[in-house]
Formats: C-alpha cells, sequence, structure tokens
C-alpha cells in the first residue's frame, strides 16, 4: 500500500517473487482492459483518465475473481487494492469465506513532492497520457481522502508494516524484506 509512484508496483514483483506467489495488480488489470478495449477498460478509463479512482463495484468483482483463481490457493500479493474502507471490508468478507486472513499489510511511505516528481519522469519514459501534474497532484489527494484511513485499519489489527519508499530498488527491496523478516520472527515467538 502507498501513494501512486511509491513504489508498490516494483516491490510487489519483487515480493511475488521472492515468496513465489502471484501480485495482482489492480492497475495492471485496468491497463491491459484499456489496452484491449474491452467494456471493462473502456469504463476505467474515464476515471483513471482524471486520476479517480475506479468505482468499487468493478475493482471488487475483479479482485474477487482473481484471488479465486487456481495459481492465488497458497497465497498472493496485492498491489493497489484495497484502496477504499468499502473495499476492505469486501476483501475481508472474500477473505473469511476463503477460510483465509492476512499476513501483512506494508506501506510504503514517500513525501508527496518526491512522488509527484517520480510520476513525471515515469510518464516521460513511458508515455502515461494519464500522468500529467495535474492528474498526478489529484491523484494524490484521492490516496489520502480515501486510502490513507486504511492504514489505521491495518495498524489497529497488528499487521501494518511502515517501510521508508526513498532509496533505490534494491534499498527499498531490503528494508520491506527487513521488516517482514522481523514480524516473521515475532509471530514464531
Amino acid at each position: 500500500m502507498g501513494p501512486p509512484g511509491a513504489g508498490k508496483g516494483t516491490q510487489a514483483k519483487i515480493i511475488a517473487d521472492r515468496l513465489s506467489v502471484p501480485a495482482i495488480s489492480t492497475g495492471d488489470i485496468f491497463r491491459a482492459n484499456v489496452a484491449e478495449q474491452t467494456p471493462l477498460g473502456l469504463k476505467a478509463k474515464s476515471f483513471m483518465d482524471v486520476g479517480d479512482y475506479v468505482p468499487d463495484d468493478i475493482t471488487n468483482g475483479m479482485v474477487r475473481e482473481r484471488i479465486a483463481e487456481d495459481d492465488a490457493a497458497d497465497g498472493f500479493l496485492l498491489d493497489g487494492y484495497p484502496r477504499t474502507v468499502a473495499q476492505v471490508e469486501v476483501l475481508d468478507d472474500a477473505l473469511a469465506a476463503a477460510g483465509r486472513s492476512l499476513d501483512a499489510v506494508i506501506v510504503l511511505t514517500v513525501s508527496d513532492e518526491e512522488l509527484v516528481q517520480r510520476l513525471l519522469k515515469r510518464a516521460d519514459v513511458e508515455g502515461r497520457g494519464d500522468d500529467t501534474e495535474e492528474v498526478l497532484r489529484h491523484r494524490q489527494d484521492v490516496f489520502h481522502e480515501q486510502t490513507e484511513p486504511l492504514i489505521s485499519v491495518y495498524e489497529d489489527r497488528g499487521v501494518l508494516m511502515r517501510v521508508d519508499g526513498i532509496g533505490t530498488v534494491e534499498e527499498v527491496s531490503a528494508r520491506v524484506f527487513a521488516e517482514l523478516d522481523r514480524v516473521r520472527g515475532e509471530r514464531a515467538r
């Protein structure tokens, strides 16, 4: 978890590879559907283009289906979901129905100004039309309003880990795995 540009996608792939679980990214699924011009993609694009979250009804169904797939039976990593308190409730219900629970929630912390600069650079490199400065700043505001409250929810449950998202990919990964190892050690006691 973290604001747009914090490095969630990059770290999700690294963590998922090391733990041999699928990384499930709502952003990747949306972008693939946009590129293929599917009905989901066309709906999602109208929200993504202005920096808003794709509505819960679209996102929740997609995630429920994905975590029920065979490759997620032994675990999975969610990247970009849940983003709202309502999505937490849907995820809780889906996990409970499957007899599962979350082991950890990692939040990557990065300042808003650093994030905007990262995303502007990424927009240049990747040619992302949805990453204008105005849209990026709006996405930060949406994160603070809608997703930041989830940090308290997961902190209260005792599964939240805060990790500094500034540094090289390798430095951030090392901090993530150190935190995961620390928590595993505490739970093993």
